[in-house]
């Protein structure tokens, strides 16, 4: 047993032995919180803060609210509610997005490089392999509260560089009865979801159940999402314990990006099949106990199962010799994911002044089995791939990760106007790589990464309804074994599907400073208003070398996102208006070469230049939201919603000078409408795409290797072309639900 399993034992120790009273009743915990605006500004949830002394622009949203705009998925509300948050589409799929906030990115596809850590009822929900998020394994349906923290908070550790997404899930205690809802629509797709809560005494339940089958809007995308998500749990006026389960069995296909002169069919597959099996069993234990009223410790345990089984169709470029038009890629991860939290808060007084002290100590654990094996393949006229023989094995890898962390923070009221906060948190991150096949022993490696990163933030609260704040931190992100395994310019690797050697990478270091104020106007009006500026040294970018699909990992030097975001919400009689707007500047400050040979500006080798200054792909500059909700009557209600995102450079134009140009920007207009037919059942309905408008939200340079009649495959006219991945076209659902 490795010792950092101890730690992990050590935690689930803790919580059974935290205080249980079972004879004397007393008010709920939260309720001696009552007069805090608790925010989760800590992994794990703690005494909270009021909001006037939390230095940062926090976004909050409960669950309620995202139950009101009846959107598909998390991913999909995200993106049009919240400030600074675009998606895109890269795999074809409306469960797989890409979440990018403040340019930093939270992906379900390996070796995209990752920048937000998300954390569900305080466990980091990144995969150990690849720092991957998979938004498809958590129903929207158990999302008590969403918290979108910025910045490179070192509180919440690996992989903060731009930002913390942390999810509260539901309990019977906050949500007691239940529902049932059904719908259907447009592409076929059919959802139920069911969800029970209840209490008795000091003990509580809550269970959800979701099953949704789409047959995709485009060709061969189709979706099966199956998701669980229960919880237990005790609480009297000490103690919380709860217990939860997540589980999901998943199919996903894609339908990747398609060149442009296939736009004639924007439905069509450029190759297929391409499809994602996820299954994930996720159980959690967390306990809190108050000994007094200033001092609460908090501990959680948990086990994480996740299995993934993809299967890639792919154009093998020519060579000599000959080689197969395709090749199918078969890849396959287990992996087994543990670990641990303690945390103390205390808010006692210093000096006489109102202080609020927190420290823990975490462990992240992993064992990870990654196993691909290839095919050579042919295509049919309908770009189908058509194996000619066996799966091959390819690599054959064992990884463990273990990740230590111990944090602090301390707030101190200096007087009813100021408070100033320091944090920080030493992380110890442990990456190691072992072939089992004793052919690769260049892939065999063992790496270290300890880093502490510090935090300082103030806030000035002049009159009522006013704060100003400001903060510096520094985050840190480890190369993962993705990274580590295919970073060798002398032997470049086929993303994400086979590793080859292990040099060493640094790690990625931010480091965000931000200013900022929010306010309110009476009971219905708020507003907020920051500037930020997030540095990084040693970013990791992946080096194509002669094709969209294979390169290797760099670092590349500084790189830059820094941004303005401004925020309103009010309600003007039975109107409620709310209003985003960010302007985001992502930017490389470090002269590189990349190999783009598809790009118009590259040499004869197939280089380009990417200089100081130089715009990011795949990050908009500008965008804009406006949500509005009008009540007409007591039983019907009716929503819309704006977003506007301006245009973006592709991938493999990072020197921002290929003819093909930006991907143009598009404005979406959505709308949702609920009518109460009961006091039980309600009727709903929602439109995305209300104009049916044409639009592409990721995009990237390749070869079309498609050029013979009807798009048939043609190695001897292989044309360069800009591949974007094409939107959704508009769509129309409706359902019930029925509560009690």
């Amino acid at each position: 047993m490795r010792r950092y399993e101890l730690l992990s034992h050590a935690a689930f120790a803790a919580v059974l032995m935290l205080p249980v009273k079972l004879c004397i009743a007393q008010e709920p915990a939260e309720q001696l919180l009552s007069d805090i605006i608790v925010k989760a500004t800590t992994p794990l949830p703690g005494i909270g803060l009021p909001l006037r002394d939390v230095a940062a622009n926090l976004q909050n949203i409960k669950g309620e609210e995202i139950e009101q705009r009846n959107a598909a998925n998390i991913t999909e509300y995200m993106e049009q509610n919240l400030g600074s948050v675009t998606i895109n589409s890269v795999q074809g799929n409306p469960y797989q997005p890409d979440v990018s906030y403040r340019g930093f990115t939270a992906s379900p596809l390996l070796g995209t490089p990752q920048g937000l850590s998300v954390f569900q009822d305080g466990v980091r929900i990144n995969e150990p392999f690849g720092d991957v998020v998979n938004w498809d394994l958590l129903p929207q349906s158990a999302i008590a509260n969403l918290q979108l923290m910025p910045g490179s908070n070192p509180l919440f550790g690996l992989n903060t560089l731009g930002g913390a997404i942390a999810i509260a899930t539901k309990s019977g205690r906050s949500n007691p009865g239940g529902q049932i809802e059904v719908s259907g629509g447009s592409f076929g797709r059919k959802t139920i979801e069911f969800e029970q809560g209840g209490v008795h005494d000091y003990l509580d339940y809550f269970v959800t159940v979701n099953d949704a089958t789409d047959k995709g809007w485009a060709e061969h995308n189709p979706s099966r999402v199956k998701q669980l998500f229960g919880k237990v749990g005790y609480q009297d006026g000490d103690t919380s314990v709860n217990l939860s389960l997540t589980a999901a069995d998943n199919t996903l296909q894609g339908s990747q990006t398609l060149p442009r002169s296939f736009l004639e069919n924007p439905r069509q597959a450029y190759t297929f099949p391409d499809q994602n099996l996820n299954k994930v069993l996720f159980w959690n234990l967390s306990g809190s106990h108050f000994y007094g009223e200033n001092l609460q410790l908090t501990a959680n345990s948990y086990y994480r199962s996740y299995n993934n089984n993809s299967t890639s169709s792919n154009v093998n470029p020519p060579q000599i010799p000959a080689v197969p038009q395709a090749l199918n890629a078969r890849s396959t991860i287990d992996q087994d994911s543990y670990g641990m939290g303690l945390q103390l808060s205390y808010t006692g007084k210093l000096f006489a002044m109102n202080n609020q002290f927190v420290a823990g100590v975490s462990g992240d654990f992993a064992d990870s089995k990654y196993r691909n094996f290839s095919q050579d393949a042919h295509f049919t006229d309908s770009r189908n791939t058509i194996g000619d023989g066996l799966f091959l094995l390819q690599t054959d890898a064992k990884t463990y990760n273990g990740n230590i962390g111990v944090f602090f923070s301390d707030t101190l009221s200096l007087n009813p106007q100021w408070s100033v906060t320091g944090s920080g948190r030493f992380n110890d991150a442990r990456v190691t790589i072992t072939d089992q096949t004793g052919l690769q022993p260049l892939l065999d490696g063992a790496h270290q990464f300890k880093r502490f990163n510090p935090g300082l933030g103030a806030t000035y609260n002049p009159v009522a309804g006013l704060t100003l704040f400001s903060n510096y931190n520094e985050g840190m992100r480890a190369p993962t074994a993705i990274e580590l395994a295919c970073a060798d310019p002398g032997a470049p690797c086929s993303l994400p599907n086979s590793f080859i050697a292990d040099p060493a990478l640094k790690p990625v270091i931010a480091k965000t400073t931000e200013f900022g104020a929010r306010g309110k106007y009476g009971e219905k009006s708020s507003w907020s208003a920051s500037i930020y500026r997030t540095a990084l040294d040693n970013d990791i970018e992946f080096i194509s070398s002669g094709s969209a699909s294979t390169g290797y990992f760099q670092n590349i030097g500084k790189a830059r996102r820094q941004g303005i975001e401004l925020a309103a919400n009010t309600a003007i009689d039975k109107l409620g208006v709310s209003i985003r707007y960010s302007y985001i500047e992502a930017t490389y400050q470090t002269a590189f070469i990349e190999q783009s040979g598809s790009n118009s500006k590259a040499d004869v080798n197939g280089n380009i230049s990417v200089m100081p200054g130089n715009k990011m792909p795949g990050v908009p500059q500008n965008t804009f939201k406006l949500a509005l909700d009008y009540v007409i009557n007591a039983n019907w209600e009716i929503g819309a919603n704006l977003a506007y995102r301006s245009a973006i450079y592709a991938r493999g134009d990072e020197n921002n000078q290929d003819s093909n140009g930006k991907i143009a920007g598009y404005t979406l207009a959505n709308l949702d409408t609920s009518y109460e037919l009961s006091k039980k059942l309600n009727l709903f309905a929602r439109v995305d795409n209300l104009f049916n408008r044409k639009y592409a939200n990721f995009g990237l340079l390749g070869q079309d290797f498609f050029t013979g009649p009807a798009h048939t495959f043609d190695a001897a006219n292989v044309v360069n072309e800009q591949f974007i991945a094409v939107g959704a076209p508009r769509g129309i659902w409706a359902g019930l639900k029925y509560s009690w």
